[in-house]
């Protein structure tokens, strides 16, 4: 892996790190079981949790989402490249440790840009010997900060696999959430693929509304939620791949004939660049 190192790296980081307001990703690592968290964040999951009880499953569906996306990306279209922004917390099976575990020699670049993930993805987010991991320190709008430092480590000529799980509920409509993702794709060559995946509100789902309204009242960075058909909208000009934009939990979750996963209010998809 390569980065930013040393003690004064590590020491930014940790000034950099606010203990005193629960942050999204501190908050997802406490839902999926992890220690990476604060009390503020566990207190604020806790809460969100009471408003909404299938939060966890929505952390886990995303996840597992995740896994199967890298997976039929690695061994069924042969992608050896992995874009990952927003990373979030290190945990078990990572984008590199499920790619890299079918093909070694998959290289793979995260981006975040909080200092907790940052300070983490140093110790945990190592690679085969065959590979590349690397990490890079901006926010999904330095589009072009983060194609200039993604390219030292990935060919754009060949295949990316772009994944932005989570993290476009951070930019607002007044940020054109859809052009920050087309300028990403159009650096990409054809046959690279996009894997979104994005918290929903749909009339069915009010508890989910409430949720929201919670954490942006106390927690940061702020939500934004879409409509389905919004989520959709990101993958305008791509292939999208069967089933299209669903519930995490219902993209070829692999579940026997007439055994539908429940709807969880996290939607995702996988597209390709024709």
């Amino acid at each position: 892996m390569t980065s930013s190192s040393g003690d004064a790296h590590a020491d930014s980081l940790t000034d950099r790190i606010d203990t005193s307001r629960p942050h999204t990703a501190r908050i997802w690592n406490y839902w999926l079981g992890g220690k990476d968290n604060y009390p503020v964040d566990e207190a604020a999951g806790r809460q969100i949790r009471e408003l909404h009880p299938g939060i966890v499953d929505y952390a886990q569906a995303d996840r597992a989402f995740l896994g199967r996306a890298v997976h039929h990306l690695t061994a069924d279209v042969g992608i050896r490249q992995f874009l990952d922004i927003g990373t979030g917390l290190p945990t078990a099976d990572n984008t590199h440790e499920v790619a890299q575990r079918i093909a070694p020699e998959t290289r793979i670049v995260y981006v975040d840009n909080d200092p907790m993930v940052l300070r983490h993805a140093q110790a945990l987010l190592t690679s085969s010997p065959e590979g590349s991991t690397d990490y890079i320190d901006a926010d999904l709008r330095d589009v072009d900060h983060i194609l200039e430092l993604a390219a030292k480590s990935l060919d754009f000529t060949q295949p990316v696999a772009l994944m932005l799980l989570g993290v476009v509920i951070f930019v607002g409509d007044d940020e054109d959430p859809y052009g920050l993702v087309r300028r990403l794709l159009d650096a990409l060559p054809s046959g690279s693929h996009l894997v979104l995946s994005h918290t929903i509100t749909r009339a069915d789902m009010p508890d989910v509304d409430e949720a929201v309204a919670f954490w942006n009242a106390n927690g940061t960075p702020k939500l934004n939620q879409r409509t389905p058909d919004q989520v959709t909208r990101f993958f305008d000009g791509l292939d999208l791949l069967s089933p299209g934009v669903v519930s995490c939990s219902r993209w070829r979750p692999g579940a026997p004939a007439g055994d539908e996963p429940a709807e969880v209010a996290m939607f995702g998809g996988v597209g390709r660049k024709p």
